[in-house]
């Protein structure tokens, strides 16, 4: 017997930003997602006063139908 149950799906998401502007949108994915994970910040290759940070997130169990 095989179970039907499946794993809630996974978004990995990158946010690209200064750190004001990542950790703002951060708070605000995490008001409808499930944060699963939050990578280290890493340095935009191009611009100093950018970084990036993957997540990886799942809807959340109380805004589920």
């Amino acid at each position: 017997m095989t179970s039907t149950h499946r794993k809630a799906p996974t978004m990995r998401i990158r946010l690209h930003g200064t750190p004001a502007e990542t950790a703002a949108a951060l708070a605000a994915i995490a008001q409808v997602l499930h944060i699963r994970s939050v990578s280290r910040p890493s340095p935009d290759r191009r611009s100093p006063m950018f970084q990036r940070i993957y997540l990886d997130a799942a809807p959340r169990e109380d805004t589920r139908p």
